[in-house]
């Protein structure tokens, strides 16, 4: 259980993954900038300082980080999100 974090080939992007279903059907969500989701989740991720946007999918989120941000720092937030989703 829990959240693994993995890098893309995009350094301003990284892919969270878990054990659980977090989206159910086919269709992938993506919230850029001033956009909401009917998912809290992707809602608080980008209330994160530093998220740029989110894209999700089943069982993932990538999330993309504004250029100035560091993953050292941004990541263990990330990682907090869902865990405060069971995640």
């Amino acid at each position: 259980m829990g959240v693994r974090a993995e890098a893309t080939p995009n350094p301003n992007a990284m892919k969270f993954t878990t054990d659980k279903l977090i989206f159910e059907g086919t269709n992938s969500i993506s919230v850029m900038p001033g956009d909401t989701s009917e998912y809290d989740i992707l809602n608080e991720l980008m209330q994160v300082e530093g998220v740029d946007n989110v894209f999700g999918y089943q069982n993932f989120i990538t999330v993309n980080k504004k250029f100035d941000v560091e993953w050292d720092i941004l990541t263990p937030k990330v990682i907090k999100v869902f865990e405060n989703h069971g995640y």
